[in-house]
């Protein structure tokens, strides 16, 4: 088995790289020329805030707002500002050079890897993420920049020398790099491809919410499977090891990860079966809100006062659920009215619709319906129904607009809201009770012989508690 480290042919990469460096470097003419780019770098620092200026006017322009991509090419310009004016001071240079004539293979060299780094940044421009942009960016002009100087092959072949055999494979840091750069292009292809196909599911108006979650989760799963097995196979890893692999991983969901595994499949059962989709209002235990999304482990649902509960799809599928949008957007609400016994109860319960038919919400077919539930002990029960078609919209700020309402009619109708009263009858026996209350002398010498507030007396002069 080859060792990791291959010291012989690391030695004599190194030893490869002095020998280049002394014959191609350590010249009078590539040191002239190395200087004349140094020299070439002061006035470009110069024109650089100038030059940036200039360019970041065009992210003003009108033309660009309805254009994403042009939007983040002419944003990119400004930070490039000092390699514009940088190459285009070199090229100066090499132009002058080659009529001279004198050697300007460094000057050439130098154009080249800019030209090369100014192309690829402003390619990665239009990608979305800026940070795969730019990653994508530092590793395309790392290649093109060993391609350019000559090192390319060499550094793959140093790099594929660095190696290991586990078996019948062979891994290497080049192959490991070749995999890394493979599944991360994949990925991102992958991704993009994803997002394409979501746009034009979400489009499809007679799919359903949850089917298009469906789909395009189904297709994410799809695509980034077949990334990762492409990475694999670029390593020479044989796909059909996997069975192996599989199976320890069928034995360890089935010992470990039960819970996960039992919300993803309560994920797909919710989008297959269409009990609930993203816009639902729902009501499970003590959480009340609209559903914001539906993700591969749990729910996001949004609650009026902007807290996100995120409940696993196996409390969905176990527990007890309300969903107050299921088949039907309209929901009648019920709100509890007191009067008065001496108030005229049908006049209450004209007033009642009245102040409920005023808020916009409210519905107007069904309109505001007021029932006379009961008797009660102190008052006169009546309860207010009314339908409406927003309830993502909130139930206490519609119920407090028509109480308010309400109010408003009671207090302009002389109709009495009753709170809870006692009355205390008392039954004299033979002889009539006399109450009187006495204050306390100041300065009394004895405060055990005077009587206390709250005694009564009889005829007779008995005093009693």
């Amino acid at each position: 088995m080859d060792g990791f480290w291959q010291s012989d042919r690391i030695v004599a990469w190194l030893e490869q790289a002095l020998n280049w460096v002394e014959a191609n470097l350590l010249l009078v003419p590539i040191l002239l020329q190395i200087a004349a780019v140094a020299l070439a770098a002061v006035p470009a620092v110069l024109l650089a805030k100038p030059v940036a200026r200039l360019l970041s006017r065009l992210q003003n322009w009108h033309g660009l707002s309805h254009i994403p991509g042009l939007r983040r090419f002419c944003a990119t310009l400004p930070g490039l500002s000092f390699p514009l004016v940088f190459v285009l001071i070199v090229w100066v240079l090499d132009g002058i050079a080659t009529q001279a004539p004198y050697p300007h293979n460094v000057l050439r060299l130098v154009a080249s890897l800019l030209n090369a780094w100014i192309f690829i940044r402003l390619a990665s421009a239009f990608m979305n993420d800026p940070v795969w942009g730019r990653t994508i960016a530092i590793i395309a002009w790392s290649i093109a920049a060993l391609n350019i100087v000559g090192l390319l092959t060499p550094t793959i072949d140093m790099l594929d020398g660095i190696a290991i055999e586990l078996g019948s494979v062979r891994v290497s840091v080049y192959g490991l790099i070749k995999a890394v750069l493979s599944l991360a292009i994949l990925l991102w292809v992958a991704s993009f491809a994803s997002h394409l196909f979501e746009q034009r599911i979400n489009r499809v108006h007679r799919l359903t919410p949850s089917v298009q979650v469906l789909l395009v989760k189904l297709l994410k799963i799809v695509l980034l499977s077949i990334a990762v097995f492409f990475a694999l196979s670029t390593i020479g890893v044989d796909l059909t090891a996997l069975a192996v692999f599989g199976g320890a991983v069928g034995v360890g969901i089935g010992l470990g990860l039960q819970r996960i595994v039992a919300n993803l499949i309560s994920g797909l059962i919710l989008l297959l079966d269409r009990s609930i989709k993203p816009g639902d209002v729902i009501a499970i235990g003590d959480t009340f809100g609209w559903i914001q999304s539906l993700g591969a482990r749990y729910t996001a649902v949004r609650t009026r006062d902007g807290t996100e509960f995120l409940i696993p799809n196996e409390d969905l599928i176990t527990n007890q659920v309300e969903n107050w949008s299921h088949t039907d957007v309209q929901l009648r609400l019920k709100v509890p009215v007191g009067i008065s016994y001496n108030n005229d109860p049908r006049q209450a319960i004209a007033l009642c619709n009245a102040a409920a038919a005023r808020c916009k919400r409210v519905l107007e077919t069904p309109g505001p319906n007021t029932l006379l539930r009961g008797f009660g002990d102190n008052s006169v029960d009546l309860e207010i129904r009314f339908w409406i078609n927003d309830p993502q919209n909130g139930r206490g700020n519609i119920i407090s607009e028509v109480l308010l309402n309400v109010w408003d009619e009671f207090k302009a109708n002389n109709i009495e809201i009753p709170f809870p009263q006692r009355d205390l009858h008392l039954h004299p026996g033979r002889q009539p009770l006399r109450f009187e209350v006495s204050q306390a002398a100041k300065n009394a010498p004895d405060e055990t012989n005077r009587p206390q507030t709250g005694e009564s007396r009889d005829d007779d002069g008995n005093t009693s508690a």
